[in-house]
């Protein structure tokens, strides 16, 4: 367990440097493309720890650490970040119809973990906060699996952009939703007025992953119109 611990802090100082980095890092095309290619390395050896690690835990040989679906769910989101570093490095655009599935079904599915695990953190005589958590867990449940559907239906298909368009709005809808949930939820965790084991830096990381999506969809949004006015001329 010691080593785990200090492989993470060595994680945590490598990861503060490069944050560090960013905000130093001249605005040109090479400077932002080393950056990103420094990052992808480091994100995928912690995504490697993070995966190592997980089977530890599935294999009992480290105990009382988390949830395994929290640790599978984090690699995951590393390795979000490194295809979106490597896209961009690479030139990459997906097609907006692409784009947009990919991003819904992405994060719907991380939204909805979210959910379950504010629910199973949450003291349970907290009957109204885990009453919404867990209806959040379930509704946003039910966009994945509308999500899929469309991917399963349009994979390599022509544009279709009234579905993909609505898809996107009613994730945006949820997601607002959600976000104010955890940002009310965080003040209230901070201020002990409610009963949980919730560390208030996981609430604050899971609003802001929250916000991160909310921003990809309204980027979305702006690309599909531009392509629906272009599809019109």
């Amino acid at each position: 367990m010691g080593d785990l611990i200090q492989q993470t802090e060595r994680f945590y100082h490598y990861f503060e440097q490069q944050e560090k980095r960013v905000h130093q890092t001249p605005e040109s095309v090479e400077a932002v493309r080393k950056l990103n290619e420094d990052s992808i390395q480091l994100v995928y050896g912690f995504r490697n720890f993070k995966r190592n690690l997980l089977i530890m835990i599935i294999n009992c040989k480290v105990q009382g650490f988390n949830f395994s679906l929290l640790v599978d769910h984090i690699a995951r989101e590393a390795e979000y970040f490194m295809n979106s570093l490597q896209k961009f490095n690479n030139g990459i655009l997906e097609p907006i119809q692409d784009a947009i599935i990919h991003e819904n079904v992405f994060w719907l599915r991380i939204m909805m973990e979210h959910s379950r695990f504010i629910t199973s953190l949450l003291d349970q005589s907290e009957r109204n906060l885990v009453i919404t958590a867990r209806k959040f867990g379930d509704d946003f449940k039910t966009l994945l699996n509308q999500a899929r559907d469309v991917e399963s239906m349009l994979y390599h298909k022509k544009p279709t952009y009234p579905i993909i368009g609505k898809m996107n709005k009613d994730s945006e809808s949820a997601t607002e939703e959600l976000r104010n949930f955890k940002k009310a939820g965080l003040e209230l965790i901070k201020n002990c007025q409610i009963r949980n084991v919730i560390n208030p830096l996981l609430v604050d990381h899971v609003v802001r992953e929250a916000e991160h999506f909310l921003f990809m969809i309204r980027v979305l949004e702006e690309r599909l119109k531009q392509k629906q006015k272009e599809a019109n001329i």
